[in-house]
């Protein structure tokens, strides 16, 4: 169970993965061993799956982001086509998604040039994938990992009031 001190922790780490136990202590006013025993027990539960750095995808030269859509043409091998896409580098996302395609890719690439050989060389090369849709993305206004965090009570879903019989009028 994730409790409101849990949820500070993980509010501050998801803020800055760089913040010392110390200062995350202070903040919370914890014991610093005790702030690191709950970090390790949201590691060791897989709450907190890992820390990463955040790089400026443009200063590594990848300045395209486009959303690949994927239809497969064999339903018995969709998760086996899943993990030959998640293994391509440019990938960063892979979903499997209801519809007519069967997932959706987020992938990152220098420009159109390369975006063309990633689908051709790449994706297409994969024998289960049927077809690709692509949308490229023109500018990003808001990109970001974090996750809302609130307290466990205030996630419930919140009842919908009955609604009195309303006498609707109709137009013809």
């Amino acid at each position: 169970m994730i409790d409101e001190t849990d949820l500070r922790i993980l509010t501050i780490l998801q803020q800055n993965a760089r913040t010392s136990n110390a200062e995350i202590a202070r903040q919370i006013e914890m014991a610093p061993s005790a702030v690191l025993e709950r970090i390790r027990r949201l590691e060791s539960r897989g709450v907190i799956q890992g820390y990463e750095t955040r790089i400026n995808p443009e200063a590594m030269g990848l300045g395209l982001v486009a959303f690949i859509f994927v239809a497969s043409s064999d339903m018995s091998e969709e998760m086996k086509t899943a993990e030959q896409l998640a293994r391509i580098p440019e990938v960063q996302e892979v979903h499997h998604i209801a519809g007519e395609d069967c997932f959706v890719l987020k992938v990152r690439v220098p420009n159109a040039k390369s975006l063309g050989r990633l689908l051709r060389e790449r994706i297409g090369a994969i024998p289960t994938v049927r077809s690709t849709r692509t949308t490229v993305v023109l500018e990003t206004v808001r990109e970001s990992s974090l996750f809302p965090l609130r307290a466990p009570e205030l996630a419930a879903v919140p009842e919908i009031p009955e609604v009195e019989d309303v006498a609707l009028e109709v137009f013809p």
